[in-house]
């Protein structure tokens, strides 16, 4: 059972967006998937809540006090919310459990310093762990000072980048209704799923 986990310690740079999307995807090509949300604000359980019945189907869990969550009978795919701050015993915890990670990083200052250290980290963790590990930029503005300093930095890590997601009022349209990408007409969306393929892809090596 792949488990995807979408992690940065930094707050507000799209973990709940990728996440659920990505569970949206999964969903749609018929996978039976389980959405767990361990951040404190909930914004993936609240995205599960406002699902409509008619779509494929996205199951969540809620993380109790002891921290004990189990996935519900005949899941085949789990994506897992991360909480921004995760670090020590409960980035390792997540480690051992996750099969791919990945990582959304805005082309702010603040979020690639905030996040340069988990990066390193997460990379050396991965060759014990055998974790996949990959970044997404999110929210990005073509052709600003910004996304260039962004694409300098990954370049110096030894971590792939798998694709730019556009900074578009879409996800958060799609989000106020529980939907993902897959869940509205193609021709809608098309070139944001254009950017989510190679996400789609790796996810499913």
């Amino acid at each position: 059972m792949p488990v995807i986990v979408v992690a940065n310690p930094k707050g507000g740079v799209g973990k709940s967006t990728l996440s659920s999307n990505i569970a949206g995807c999964l969903a749609r090509q018929g996978h039976v998937v389980m959405l767990g949300d361990a951040d404190r604000q909930q914004s993936s359980l609240l995205w599960l809540q406002l699902r409509a019945a008619h779509l494929p189907r996205i199951q969540g869990w809620d993380i109790g006090e002891d921290h004990i969550a189990r996935p519900p009978k005949g899941t085949t795919h789990v994506v897992l919310d991360t909480p921004a701050g995760l670090h020590g015993k409960a980035l390792d915890a997540v480690m051992k459990l996750a099969d791919k990670v990945i990582v959304p990083l805005q082309a702010s200052v603040f979020d690639i310093y905030a996040t340069q250290d988990f990066i390193r980290s997460l990379a050396k963790k991965k060759r014990a762990e055998g974790t996949e590990l990959a970044v997404v930029g999110n929210r990005i503005k073509d052709h600003t000072k910004a996304t260039e300093h962004l694409q300098q930095f990954l370049d110096t890590l030894d971590v792939p980048l798998l694709t730019m997601l556009r900074d578009t009022q879409n996800y958060a349209h799609l989000a106020a209704h529980g939907l993902s990408l897959w869940d509205v007409p193609a021709h809608k969306v098309e070139k944001d799923l254009n950017q989510w393929q190679a996400i789609v892809d790796w996810l499913a090596r």
